[in-house]
């Protein structure tokens, strides 16, 4: 698994500047990388790309 400084982050253009309630995300092969913005030496959690499609179908549609 890729390391965190590895990876290439990155915000939601709808991510306001107020700074919160924001996450980041890394998209690597073998997994979609997620943490809190707010503070990035907080440990990343990791789920299958075929699960984070799925996230996104559903709040797309929500």
């Amino acid at each position: 698994m890729s390391s965190s400084s590895e990876l290439s982050w990155f915000k939601s253009s709808y991510s306001g500047t107020q700074g919160d309630n924001c996450i980041e995300v890394a998209i690597a092969r073998e997994a979609i990388h997620i943490r809190d913005s707010k503070d990035t030496t907080r440990p990343a959690f990791s789920v299958a790309p075929q699960a984070w499609a799925q996230f996104v179908e559903h709040t797309a549609t929500s």
